[in-house]
């Protein structure tokens, strides 16, 4: 199956609005130098709904969309209750234990094992978990997002899995919540 001219423009309309609307929202303030709140807390410069965007989706990628739509068929909705309960843990750090984290310039667990363990567990922790996001975590999504490309859209699908990464990419070096420059 191949998407038709309008599906296309969509898509493509979609990806320029999304990469523009970071561009604008992260745009820099003459003279500020940058810290970590900078990169982890966008300079507590947000508004709300991109905040609340930016949660949905970091929570949401192609691991959802194709696995959670295979087993939401196979399975039955009960698949995605704990998606259900999420919400509510998330109103409840937000309410209760995020105040006490930024009172205390908290922004990263690191940071947080620093603050009670010491300085070598947050570097084991790091490295561990940047190794299995890069090597089991990225790779599963970017391969299922290409899965999804290639039966909806027709492309090729290591063209899918390369334009994939290369989006993912670019929005991440100039976009993302902030820009980091």
């Amino acid at each position: 199956m191949l998407l038709s001219t309008i599906d296309t423009v969509v898509v493509v309309a979609y990806g320029i609005f999304i990469f523009g609307l970071a561009q604008w929202v992260s745009r820099e303030k003459a003279g500020h130098e940058k810290d970590t709140s900078d990169y982890f807390l966008a300079s507590k410069a947000l508004p709300w709904w991109a905040i609340g965007a930016s949660l949905i989706a970091a929570n949401i990628s192609a691991e959802q969309i194709v696995g959670m739509s295979g087993s939401g068929y196979a399975l039955g909705l009960a698949i995605a209750s704990y998606e259900w309960m999420a919400a509510l843990t998330l109103l409840i750090v937000g309410k209760y234990f995020l105040p006490i984290f930024l009172k205390n310039r908290i922004y990263t667990m690191p940071q947080f094992l620093e603050h009670r363990y010491g300085k070598v567990l947050p570097v084991i922790m790091a490295l561990f978990w940047l190794a299995l996001y890069i090597f089991v975590n990225l790779t599963s999504i970017i391969w299922l997002g290409s899965i999804a490309v290639h039966k909806v859209a027709g492309i090729d699908q290591d063209v899918a899995l390369f334009a994939l990464g290369a989006f993912a990419l670019l929005y991440q070096l100039y976009g993302g919540s902030r820009q980091w420059r």
